[in-house]
């Protein structure tokens, strides 16, 4: 899988951590990916549901193994949406 493929990927249910954002205090957040809209990603983090503005961080994606870098910006859209780009 190359990074293009991940951005039509169903993001639910993988493992992201955030790398880089405009509020340095959500960097570090890492968990899994339980629900998504147009513009959040809503992770499982320590027990709790973090709502995270796509466009407003980077992530690190883990899928097979691998880890991928995706700017949020990419992600922006309705997961089906996503799928015809």
């Amino acid at each position: 899988m190359n990074p293009k493929d991940l951005i039509r990927h169903e993001l639910i249910g993988l493992n992201v951590e955030i790398v880089k954002a405009k509020n340095p205090l959500l960097i570090g957040i890492k968990g899994k990916v339980i629900d998504e809209t147009r513009n959040t990603m809503t992770i499982k983090y320590k027990n709790k549901m973090r709502k995270i503005l796509k466009d407003q961080a980077v992530f690190n994606i883990k899928v097979e193994n691998k880890i991928f870098q995706v700017d949020g910006k990419l992600l922006v859209g309705r997961p089906e949406d996503r799928l015809k780009k």
